[in-house]
């Protein structure tokens, strides 16, 4: 496997990985060792041979599994966004209620499968993924609509979604052929520019409060534009360490409900990505 890696989508570190198994799934390997060493390493006896000690039928995670999973993950979303879009066009007072409810139900979800080791639970996934559509559902709205002072209407909604698929299928290509390669140093320089981030929007947010628009970094002019450019090549970037983290459960034969961890790890991503696209097409729109 190489060095170990960690991954700046904290849902997956919460997948345990073993060099020779996943979790407690090796046993098969585990009691075989026990006998060989019971008998000196020497060939089992005959009634070992014909009759093998019965294992539960196990198979590991495949790239199908993540797939479908994943794909699932995202169609629930989809269906809740759409639902919440139609819902804050047709009745503006929901869509305060729906962005800041679907936002803070879904943090709190992703905090419960990260901290609570129920990163593989599909309730927990899918249920973050009504949540998370709600938010982005209204959230699409209020930046697109002209009800809310938005701008670009469905068409940049629409725009934004090819851009957050497109990035992630040329970043796949990019791990893939190993253009970039996922190293120790890599990881950390992501994770390092990502904190870097969170504090600028937290201090960006705090000095809103005594002058007007802050820093500037979401004010739709030239800094709001460059930073937002930057936050979509980190979360572009992000990408790739998801991969090498959800190929790294494959190659340690995780069992097939690790690739719910691994929908809801790029789901959050995906989400990121989208919304920034959205906010940068947003300014300049209004241009």
């Amino acid at each position: 496997m190489g060095a170990s890696r960690t991954t700046s989508n904290p849902v997956f570190k919460n997948l345990p990985k073993q060099e020779t198994g996943y979790a407690g799934f090796g046993s098969t390997a585990a009691g075989a060792g026990q006998l060989g060493y019971q008998y000196g390493n020497q060939q089992y006896p005959p009634q070992y041979q014909q009759q093998p000690y019965p294992q539960a039928p196990t198979r590991s995670l495949t790239i199908d599994d993540v797939v479908t999973k994943t794909g699932i993950t995202l169609g629930v979303l989809a269906v809740s966004a759409l639902v919440s879009y139609v819902l804050s066009i047709s009745n503006p007072g929901l869509a305060p209620v729906l962005l800041i409810g679907g936002a803070i139900v879904g943090l709190v979800l992703v905090l419960v499968a990260t901290f609570g080791n129920k990163a593989d639970n599909p309730a927990i996934v899918l249920s973050y993924a009504v949540a998370e559509g709600l938010f982005v559902g209204a959230f699409s709205a209020v930046l697109s609509d002209a009800t809310f002072g938005g701008v670009g209407g469905p068409g940049m909604i629409g725009q934004a979604v090819l851009g957050t698929f497109g990035v992630f299928a040329g970043m796949l290509v990019v791990y893939k052929t190993g253009a970039i390669r996922v190293t120790p140093r890599f990881t950390r320089m992501l994770i390092g520019a990502m904190i870097g981030i969170l504090v600028l929007v937290v201090g960006n947010l705090i000095a809103s409060f005594f002058t007007d628009g802050g820093f500037g970094l979401r004010d739709g002019g030239p800094i709001a534009i460059i930073f937002s450019l930057v936050v979509i090549a980190i979360a572009a970037f992000s990408f790739l360490l998801d991969f090498d983290a959800a190929d790294q459960l494959i190659r340690a034969q995780a069992p097939p409900k690790a690739a719910w961890g691994v929908a809801l790890g790029l789901t959050v991503t995906l989400v990121w990505l989208y919304v920034e696209i959205l906010r940068l097409l947003s300014y300049f729109q209004s241009d």
